[in-house]
């Protein structure tokens, strides 16, 4: 009986601090909702190619041991080509009036590193912008590469695919560059006013496989180039042969 209600005790005990963490956190999430609701800004804020999107954490910007945050978006900016996203002016724009960034201690190095996203994101737009027009091409190509037996075809085909993958390849490499800068100064100098960063994985994920499947288009290319000339050396000869 005493090593079962010992047993008993330390469950309750476990059950005990939870619920007290649980508790604490939702007066953390109580107080931080309430700070965002006095200056008016939002929870985060998120940003994209042609504009970005804001919003809150529900049901608090904190987890706890049976509930994850989660993004609720209520509003998104038009989209706009050769945008950037400034978080200075749009947590400035949502500031009450009285009250500016410089009252919130707003880091410098932030400022720079906005600068940044700026010049990278116009150079992203423009070579999506061909690399999505050089992989529509090519999705035309391999159509019209499987009709017809030339050898223009596959070196056209490949033409464009390795286009399409300099151009996404080269936007792939500066979102992961710049992502992986900016996330590390905002977080860095950004700490002590309570902003944080994070970097958008899912938009990685699928530039990065759209890269990939680019260059396995363009290895496929070469090598139906290659397959396509055996075939004409084999009847050539078999031809050749016959005559004899």
């Amino acid at each position: 009986m005493l090593g079962r209600t010992t047993l008993d005790t330390s469950t309750s005990s476990s059950s005990l601090l939870n619920s007290i963490e649980n508790n604490i956190k939702g007066e953390v999430n109580d107080v931080i909702a309430g700070v965002a609701k006095a200056l008016n800004i939002h929870d985060f804020y998120s940003a994209h190619l042609l504009n970005y999107c804001e919003g809150y954490f529900t049901p608090g910007p904190l987890s706890n041991k049976t509930v994850d945050p989660d993004k609720n978006v209520t509003q998104c900016s038009n989209r706009t080509a050769l945008f950037h996203f400034d978080p200075t002016a749009a947590i400035q724009k949502e500031l009450k009036p009285g009250i500016s960034l410089a009252d919130l201690r707003w880091p410098s190095a932030i400022k720079d590193a906005v600068h940044t996203v700026e010049i990278a994101s116009k150079a992203m737009f423009v070579l999506y912008c061909v690399g999505a027009a050089a992989t529509g091409l090519a999705l035309a190509g391999a159509f019209l590469g499987v009709l017809s037996d030339g050898r223009a075809a596959p070196l056209i085909n490949n033409a464009l695919a390795s286009l399409a993958l300099l151009a996404l390849g080269i936007a792939s490499a500066i979102a992961s560059v710049i992502m992986s800068k900016v996330v590390h100064e905002v977080n860095k100098h950004g700490n002590d006013v309570g902003i944080s960063a994070s970097k958008g994985k899912t938009f990685l994920g699928m530039t990065w496989a759209a890269t990939i499947l680019m260059a396995i288009a363009a290895v496929a290319w070469i090598y139906e180039f290659v397959a396509h000339r055996r075939r004409q050396t084999s009847y050539v000869f078999e031809g050749k042969k016959g005559r004899y």
